[in-house]
């Protein structure tokens, strides 16, 4: 393993399946990779800027300064001269001047580059000879080269501390200067959502990507070292938690009394024999895992017909013999997890975004590491609200309303200046499968509402209780045939059990400042 005291003889790691080294194993050394200088290395990735310059020719060394071709016709006698002539023998400094007189060929020209590949936010110099490539390919912004050189201190000071110089190339993908769109260095974020494709090749992009990458790491880390197993739920249901409003249909809904003969034999060859649906949430499934396995958790796309963002990445955890202040404290430790993991793991990240997006990134994510949120009820909040004799955030709020954006912001950031876990909310505004509170008007759930973000963590205690749940279902208007696998839990060996959904793109969002979640989906499903 390679050591990252200065001055130690080392050798950058190589990359074990694309037999490349990572920047980013260059630069975070402490030396900022001048340990590195003399070895053999192959780099790739993109060109991010470029300029080419030519080599300065060496100064022609004065030999002489005057010419003595006639000085020697008049210094020495004419027979001695003809004799010389006779036998060869002349001035060599003749010869010399003559030499320096004949024009040399021009030197290649030097194309000095910007190569990022993406691990990191450093930037290798890369120095590439016109003998090796001509500089009009590998000039424009966005080209893909893979070379393998030498890596060097600059010979001149530079704000670069190592640079390579290469000496072959391996693989090089040119570009269309014409119609790449990454040309501009300054580029708005709502023009890049036009290049999904692309956009992760800009700087900022880039760091998102990265602090997205890092999120994922910290949720498996927490969940596994906090005993939880990681299961798999199914995409495609028949079971909803809020009923088919507002949900994705798979196949077709087809009415039998009043359909054709040819739409029932269209119908007929759909994949599946009843309607099904893309999920809107995990929870029901993982349930039947936490009643065998304990504590279990997983992670994955979550579908709801909206505008805003129809496909979410969501991680849903539940856990067997818990309660709703269970739940609560779990998503408030995942929280502060995340927030640390974040601090520790992708801090170059985060200041670069600070300078981009929001200068108070850092403060907001060590306010989550050293404290809770605020934990106030649904009756309280709507209370507080109400009673509020600053400039209330519009009309006075009804009890058994959601919540808006507009109220949720102002328990944050006028009252408690922190976030707030709002709990046990109406049982009209929450899944069916909630258990009901002993007021029998409001459900055990709960809500984490943060500055500026709105909701990132929704959970709840799950009803446990057979015939409440039944009767939950008719109020519903759910089809109580599709639930007989869910209801079946209940039946044999139930067990108290809560658990969470945390919003990873609205986390991602609150890490990075911005406030466009299709800034932060790598592949945006909303129409632009």
């Amino acid at each position: 393993m390679a050591s990252s005291e200065p001055g130690a003889h080392m050798t950058p790691s190589t990359n074990k399946y694309s037999n490349r080294v990572i920047l980013k194993t260059i630069f975070e050394r402490s030396d900022g990779g001048v340990g590195f200088a003399g070895q053999r290395v192959v780099i790739g990735g993109w060109v991010k800027s470029s300029r080419e310059m030519k080599e300065e020719a060496e100064l022609s060394q004065n030999v002489g300064t005057k010419d003595a071709r006639c000085m020697e016709v008049l210094r020495f006698p004419l027979l001695r001269s003809i004799l010389k002539a006779l036998r060869g023998e002349g001035d060599s400094r003749v010869h010399q001047k003559m030499d320096l007189d004949v024009p040399k060929p021009p030197r290649p020209a030097l194309t000095l580059l910007q190569l990022s590949d993406g691990s990191s936010l450093h930037r290798l110099v890369v120095l590439v000879s016109s003998e090796l490539a001509s500089p009009s390919q590998i000039l424009p912004t966005g080209t893909c080269i893979l070379v393998e050189g030498t890596l060097q201190q600059p010979a001149l000071q530079m704000k670069h501390v190592i640079e390579l110089k290469a000496d072959r190339i391996l693989h090089l993908g040119t570009v269309e200067p014409n119609s790449y769109p990454l040309t501009k260095k300054q580029l708005r974020l709502e023009f890049l959502q036009n290049y999904p494709h692309l956009r992760a090749r800009t700087s900022t992009v880039a760091s998102v990507m990265r602090i997205h990458s890092a999120i994922t790491r910290a949720l498996h880390a927490f969940f596994q070292d906090n005993e939880f197993l990681f299961v798999q739920v199914p995409t495609i249901t028949t079971t909803l938690t809020r009923g088919s409003s507002n949900k994705y249909l798979v196949n077709p809904i087809l009415d039998i009394q009043e359909a054709s003969n040819e739409a029932k034999a269209e119908f007929s060859k759909n994949f599946f024999p009843q309607q099904m649906y893309l999920t809107d949430s995990g929870r029901l499934h993982l349930e039947a895992q936490a009643c065998a396995l304990g504590n279990v958790y997983t992670y994955g796309p979550r579908f709801q017909a909206k505008k805003s963002l129809p496909e979410m990445l969501i991680v849903e955890a539940e856990m067997a013999f818990s309660k709703l202040e269970d739940a609560m404290n779990c998503a408030d430790d995942l929280l502060k997890f995340i927030c640390k993991w974040i601090l520790e793991n992708s801090t170059e990240d985060v200041k670069f975004l600070s300078k981009r997006t929001d200068k108070s990134i850092e403060d907001h994510l060590r306010l989550m590491t050293s404290c809770s949120p605020e934990k106030i009820s649904y009756t309280e909040a709507v209370k507080l609200l109400n009673q509020a004799t600053e400039k209330k955030p519009g009309n006075s709020m009804e009890w058994g309303v959601p919540l808006t954006d507009e109220h949720a912001s102002y328990l944050v950031d006028k009252i408690y200046k922190k976030p707030v876990i709002i709990y046990d909310h109406p049982k009209n505004l929450k899944p069916f499968n909630v258990r009901l509170n002993d007021d029998e008007k409001t459900v055990a759930a709960f809500d984490i509402i943060f500055p500026k973000f709105g909701t990132l963590v929704s959970g709840s205690q799950s009803e446990e209780r057979l015939n409440t749940l039944s009767s939950r279902i008719e109020e519903f208007g759910l089809s109580k045939q599709h639930y007989e696998w869910y209801l079946d839990l209940r039946r044999h060996g139930t067990v108290q059990h809560s658990g969470l959904s945390l919003m990873v793109d609205s986390l991602v969002l609150f890490a990075t400042g911005l406030y466009d979640i299709k800034d932060v989906v790598p592949f945006c499903t909303t129409p632009i």
